[in-house]
């Protein structure tokens, strides 16, 4: 029984205020076991009543806390901030929000009248030491001072590992700056405050006093002599040091110093000195022997870690000197007193024949059986021996022993016995196989050799690659070793027989077949495992696909892979559609939507070429039929979004390829010279006329008449030449617009055609038309390239002041002269020469061309003006467009200079002194020519946003603003404009549109738009809005609601409307609300009066049945009264707990199934009471039961196998009366007689 101590409200109060007498003013924390004691144990007391002294009868004694709080003081001639007006707000306040975040610790600024600064600092003890030192640092005007100690006590300021320095740095509040080592200086410079100054000089000049009084002193002994100073284990020289207080340094037996260093204070090192000297003085002429002890029982006389050595001079005081390692010499010097130098002697061979040295005799490829997994056969003769040392040399066919000698005779037995055993019942075999199926052997993971080592219990080595051996090495269980043997040969035989078959297969297909990180090819591996399946690398452009194996397996791999290529050509037909590369944005959809639904509902792969690139061409893969679905889809949105006309013009098929040109080059020319137009011809061999031609009306009818043209030049005589100019004569052959090419188009109606960069022949220009035409062209382009090739060099005079036009931006204008006229190198004096001279070199025609554009280019220099224009700040980011391109095109078009003004923020601003000028902000510089400047300030103020304003029900603009943002973004996405709707809280139906004045038309009809999709969908929500009640009484609805509520949910889903049952605090509980479309909503109340009125028509009986069986009835979780209830198609109802009549059960059903219900229950009623057996006897072992545990609410007791189950029984037991405790007929004590009673027994008479 234990006891409880109890903490009244009183001691509390005294524990909580720390008023307790046993502890006041008690400055120390109490230890755990004081704080804490331990419960009282019950023993009896020496003096009968006397209560047992212990904590808990005694006063609590209060925790002491871990937070401490200091306060500081700043006189305000030592303040750094002394601003008055700004305390709590300046630099001050923010210095202390820093030092709380850095430290943790609190700290709360008060100003004193004689306007000091006082700063309590809360927090643990580290934290506002750290917190100290801030404040001194950062808050406290600073001085410093200097203190010289001699430089040897430098270190001991810092401490180790520079603690010391630490702990005095955060102690003093200061800055200590200690001189490097290499540094001469012995000054100590101090930084902080006045105070802290002072504290730190002060502890800085005592550690250097303690280091005063210290002493070093070396004393130089011969090395031999060293182990009697320290003696054995190094006792000796510890109690010499606990004996004088000083600290002695003896060099290790591993190096080679004579020197001992003594240090401590002077009197010790002095007493220590005389000490070793005394002793060195008694061995110094100690007698030596030397002795010849073989080298290879050295280790045994040094023994581990040379404990050996240290046993011998503790037992005899001989000191034994063994030679190096690396000497040669085998001579061992004893040195000591003569009379301990037999007993010396002896040990010293006694040590050295310790150990002996022996081998066994055991096949090499044995070794690793000897050892075992993990050297668990080993570790069975080490545990037992653990001195012995056994050592396998690899390739040698025998085990060296090494270890104390009356242990190894019974290890090296131990160890014949095992080599002897695996002899016997160990074979090993070797056979010879081709390297190149070596792998193969292995398998893939080792999968193949794994299982034959696993079935066969054998060990297989087979050799690496490098070795290029045939031998495979198997040794293990004889038996296992033959069948391993022969199921390795049958493998290589079969590899011998097997068959390679290369396999054609388009590369193209080869990523496809392999699948996304090689699952589909993972497929095929697994349903063929026997056959290997190489791809060629996909640099080597190689359509080989390698298949090898069994032959019966290599074909049916082969054709399964055929049927697998078929099915991709199938669907690996592919379309491209050309489409303006301005409309692929809006093909793709926001977030990849357009794009994602086309490929889902045609099934098809759709490829856009790259963002950078110049190809406009969309690629459609898949089945034929869904790629024609899929390209007319897509031109169906760039038909939607722009004025393209499409049209078809009727050519023979014939004259298709002569037209294409050779990689398309004539067509290509074509659609480049016509705005870009797309021009489609049928497919090869088709034999269909139609050519498809899309794109402008205007450029659609130009290139028609081309392309006409030149089919009606095909047809009557087409002639062909080809002739080859440097790459950098092409852009002076074609002029600036196209001019000199077209002059030579029109004198000679022949057609012209550049190669374009992705043409391999850079050089190649192409003459098409008539013999004659052809002829005349090319005499006027070889003309023409004869006089690019006359190279020349000419001077031209340009004003210095122009000089930086030409060369800025790393020479791009005359890189742009460069590339138009025929590679002209173009010349400028070095900066600073002061000369006008300009060089021109090149053809003759290119240089005059240059020179002329040149010219130019000064008199736009000379006629250059500057212009503001106007416009107000806010709109000059609309105005320069995403990465600055609507200012870079009219940069370019209108050849002027654009800068704008430095952005001002705020609206007062920038603003000039005249209110009627404009500010600075808003004023955008041009500079060019006077007509060019101000064709740019047009489009500049074209450029400038306009707002307009459209009306909205203010109901509508959260729909229109969509979810999350989502609606309103993609209008003003769509139509590249700002749409601003009002804050809620105004009430405003006015949207504002801001934009450019094209696209604000179009963003007002899609707005309307959408405010009429809004109306409509408004009306709809009204029309679902019909509500319809329907009276139905309660006990009716668990009926329509069904299981789960899956009726209700049905009729719900099947008339679209939404059903409302009333809640149980609702006052009418009989009514049903059905919202929707009014017809949805009248067919479901009809369902539901269906469903009403067939329960109507059911009757509902009580019949009696026992309340013992209620429970079997039911069953586990309901599940035999669902069995029921689904069998005969009836309601069943059980009475709650307590109420009126527990037997009473409700039957609810069509007629004929109730009865059918009511006769099966009372049968199970008849069956189940028939079990049930009542015995006054087992009552009263209820009873007496319950009397232990009031608590008990089930309890199943089992006798003679038959289970009692009542509440009558529990009621009946609860009922009676506790028993008397203080009775000593219920409860007797040990020893004491028992009163006779003559009360019966519920057990029964005694029958003892």
């Amino acid at each position: 029984m234990s006891s409880v101590a109890v903490l009244t409200q009183e001691s509390f109060n005294e524990h909580r205020s720390g008023l307790v007498a046993d502890s006041a003013g008690d400055e120390e924390a109490p230890a755990y076991k004081d704080a804490f004691p331990p419960l009282p144990e019950k023993a009896a007391s020496p003096e009968g009543t006397q209560e047992p002294v212990n904590a808990w009868t005694s006063k609590i004694r209060p925790l002491k806390s871990s937070v401490i709080t200091q306060v500081f003081h700043v006189p305000l001639e030592e303040r750094k901030y002394k601003d008055i007006n700004q305390f709590g707000e300046g630099d001050q306040a923010k210095v202390c929000v820093d030092i709380m975040h850095k430290t943790g610790a609190h700290l709360e600024l008060s100003m004193a009248k004689d306007q000091g600064l006082s700063i309590m600092v809360s927090g643990k003890l580290d934290a506002v030491m750290k917190a100290r030192k801030e404040i001194v640092s950062r808050l406290q005007t600073q001085a410093s001072a200097t203190v010289a100690i001699p430089k040897e006590h430098h270190r001991f300021v810092i401490g180790k590992n520079g603690e010391k320095l630490q702990e005095l740095e955060l102690k003093t509040a200061t800055k200590i700056q200690i001189p490097r080592p290499d540094d001469p200086s012995n000054h100590i410079k101090i930084s902080g405050t006045k105070e802290g100054l002072e504290k730190a000089k002060h502890e800085i000049l005592l550690i250097s006093a303690e280091q005063d009084k210290r002493a070093v002193e070396r004393v130089n002994i011969d090395k031999v002599f060293h182990p009697f100073i320290t003696g054995a284990y190094n006792k000796l020289v510890a109690d010499m040091m606990q004996e004088t207080g000083a600290r002695i340094n003896v060099p290790p037996p591993s190096v080679n110093k004579t020197e001992i260093v003594i240090t401590g204070e002077k009197e010790q090192v002095a007493l220590a000195v005389a000490m070793i000297k005394k002793i060195y003085e008694g061995k110094k002429n100690a007698t030596t022997i030397a002795v010849e002890v073989k080298k290879s029982q050295h280790k045994y006389v040094i023994g581990p870690k040379g404990n050996t050595l240290q046993e011998i001079l503790e037992k005899t005081g001989v000191s034994v000197e063994i030679p190096p390692p690396d000497s040669n010499s085998e001579t061992v010097i004893l040195r000591g007193e003569p009379d301990r130098l037999g007993q010396a002697l002896t040990e010293v061979y006694a040590k050295a024949n310790s150990y002996t040295v022996s081998s066994v005799v055991a096949p090499s490829w044995l070794h690793r059986f000897i050892i075992g997994k993990k050297g668990q056969n080993l570790a069975k003769i080490t545990q037992q021996m653990p001195k012995v040392h056994i050592e396998f040399t690899e390739g040698e066919d025998k085990i060296t022993l090494e270890g104390p000698t009356k242990d190894m005779q019974m290890v090296q037995s131990q160890m014949e016995a095992i080599v002897t055993d695996l002899v016997s019942r160990m074979d090993y075999m070797e056979i010879s196989v081709d390297p190149r199926f070596h792998r193969h052997l292995i398998g893939k993971g080792g999968a193949n050799i794994n299982r034959i080592k696993d079935l066969h219990k054998v060990s297989v080595r087979i050799p690496p690659d490098n070795e290029k051996s045939h031998l495979i090495r198997i040794e293990g269980d004889p038996q296992g070793v033959q069948e391993a043997s022969k199921e390795l040969l049958e493998l290589a035989s079969r590899m011998e027989n097997e068959r390679t078959k290369d396999l054609i297969i388009e590369q193209r297909f080869h990523r496809a077949i392999i699948g996304q990180k090689g699952e589909k090819i993972k497929d095929v591996r697994d349903k063929f495992p026997e056959v290997i399946i190489n791809f060629p690398d996909p640099a080597a452009k190689s359509d080989i696909v390698q298949l090898r194996g069994p032959r019966n397996e290599v074909e049916k791999c082969s054709k399964f892979m055929a049927k697998m290529v078929a099915d991709m050509v199938e669907n690996g037909f592919f379309l491209s559609v050309p489409i303006f590369k301005q409309f692929h944005k809006n093909i793709i959809g926001k977030g990849g939507a357009n794009i994602k639904k086309i490929r889902e509902e045609t099934n098809t792969r759709i490829d856009l070429p790259a963002e950078n690139s110049n190809s406009e061409m969309i690629v459609i893969t898949g089945k034929k039929e869904n790629c024609e679905a899929a390209r007319i889809r897509i031109l169906s949105i760039q038909k939607e979004l722009a004025n393209i006309t499409e049209m078809e013009v009727s050519i023979p098929s014939k004259l298709h390829n002569s037209l294409i040109g050779s990689k398309g080059r004539f067509v290509r020319s074509i659609m480049e010279e016509c705005g870009g137009v797309h021009i489609h011809f049928p497919t090869e061999g088709s034999g269909i006329d139609t050519v498809t031609i899309r794109g402008p009306a205007e450029e659609v009818e130009k290139a028609k008449k081309q392309l006409l043209s030149l089919a009606q030049d095909k047809q009557t005589k087409s002639h062909t030449a080809e002739l080859k100019a440097k790459p950098e004569y092409h852009k002076f052959l074609i002029g600036k617009g196209g001019g000199n090419i077209r002059k030579v188009r029109d004198s000679t109606g022949a057609r012209i055609i550049f190669p374009t960069l992705e043409d391999e022949d850079q050089e190649l220009i192409t003459v098409v038309g008539t013999e004659e035409a052809v002829r005349e062209a090319q005499k006027e382009l070889e003309e023409l390239i004869k006089s690019l090739d006359n190279v020349v060099e000419d001077v031209m005079n340009v004003d210095p002041k122009h000089h930086r036009y030409f060369v800025a931006r790393r020479g791009q204008v005359l890189r742009d002269i460069a590339d138009e006229y025929g590679g002209v190198m173009v010349s400028f004096p070095r900066s600073g020469a002061n000369s006008d001279k300009v060089t021109l070199k090149g053809a003759k025609d290119c240089v005059e061309a240059a020179k002329k554009r040149m010219l130019e280019i000064i008199e736009d220099l000379d006629a250059q003006v500057t212009m503001e224009c106007v416009i107000p700040q806010k709109f000059h980011r609309s105005i320069m467009g995403p990465k600055g391109s609507r200012i870079q095109g009219i940069t370019r078009d209108h050849n002027v200079q654009i800068k704008f003004p430095e952005r001002v923020d705020g609206p007062g601003k920038g603003a000039p002194v005249d209110p009627t000028a404009p500010r600075k902000c808003d004023v955008i510089v041009l500079s060019g020519r006077k007509e060019r400047c101000e064709a740019a300030v047009e489009a500049l103020k074209a450029l400038v946003p306009v707002t307009t304003e459209v009306e909205v029900p203010f109901e509508l603009h959260r729909y229109i603003i969509g979810q999350k943002g989502s609606g309103i973004r993609k209008m003003m996405d769509e139509f590249e404009v700002n749409i601003q709707v009002p804050a809620p809280e105004l009430q405003s139906d006015i949207i504002s549109i801001t934009g450019l004045a094209n696209h604000l038309d179009r963003a007002k009809e899609g707005l309307l738009e959408r405010v009429k999709e809004l109306t409509a969908e408004q009306e709809d929500r009204s029309l679902r809005s019909f509500k319809l009640t329907i009276t139905v009484d309660p006990k009716y609805h668990p009926k329509i609601i069904g299981r789960k509520g899956a009726i209700i949910t049905n009729i719900r889903t099947e008339h679209d409307v939404n059903i409302q049952f009333p809640d149980k605090n609702d006052d009418n509980q009989d009514q049903i609300t059905i919202t929707g479309y009014e017809h949805k909503a009248t067919a479901a109340r009809d369902a539901i009066q269906a469903i009403v009125d067939e329960l109507e028509e059911m009757i509902s009986e009580d019949i009696t049945l026992d309340a013992r069986v209620h429970a079997r009835i039911i069953g586990a979780r309901g599940k035999g009264i669902r069995k029921i209830m689904d069998e005969f198609k009836v309601d069943l109802r059980f009475p709650q707990p307590g109420a009126a009549d527990p037997n009473q059960v409700f039957v609810t059903g069509r007629p004929e199934l109730v009865d059918e219900a009511i006769d099966h229950l009372l049968n199970l009623e008849e069956e189940y009471v028939s079990t049930l057996i009542w015995d006054p006897g087992y009552v009263s072992v209820l009873s007496l039961l319950l009397k232990k545990k009031k608590k008990i609410f089930v309890l199943f007791l089992e006798c003679s196998h038959l289970m009692i189950t009542d509440m009558y029984l529990f009621s009946l037991a609860f009922s009676l009366q506790a028993p008397d405790m203080s009775s000593s007929e219920d409860f007797p004590s040990f020893g004491a007689p028992v009163a006779a009673t003559n009360k019966a027994s519920p057990w029964g008479p005694k029958r003892f």
